[in-house]
């Protein structure tokens, strides 16, 4: 039997990759000083895999999460989170072929000149 004849397999894409590329996507905004961490005395056993401020559950092939942000000090907030969502959408759509139904942005602290994050 030929290769050329085989039904496609499946490709299976780690919890993990898919925050490393929504983190990936939220850095190269504009305006994002870090990816942060979850506050203190949040529940980390939510049901998501959480890494580095990124909290992400996969279910009937959509996605939903949260993430956590240091936001430099100076520019819009909400611009810069709604194109940390579009960012993050479209690169989970465009690397894993998955669709992203929801991604709450959650801003953690404001970085201003000088402070560290």
């Amino acid at each position: 039997m030929s290769d050329y004849n085989r039904p496609p397999g499946i490709t299976t894409v780690s919890p993990g990759v898919l925050m490393t590329i929504a983190r990936k996507a939220a850095m190269g905004v504009p305006g994002v000083r870090a990816v942060g961490r979850l506050a203190s005395g949040r529940s980390r056993s939510s049901g998501g895999r959480l890494a580095a401020g990124t909290r992400l559950v996969v279910h009937d092939g959509l996605i939903t999460g949260d993430m956590y942000l240091v936001i430099k000090a100076g520019v819009n907030v909400r611009e810069v989170c709604r194109e940390v969502q579009n960012q993050a959408a479209r690169a989970l759509q465009e690397m894993a072929g998955m669709t992203v139904a929801r991604l709450d942005i959650h801003v953690e602290d404001i970085a201003y000149e000088g402070a560290e994050a």
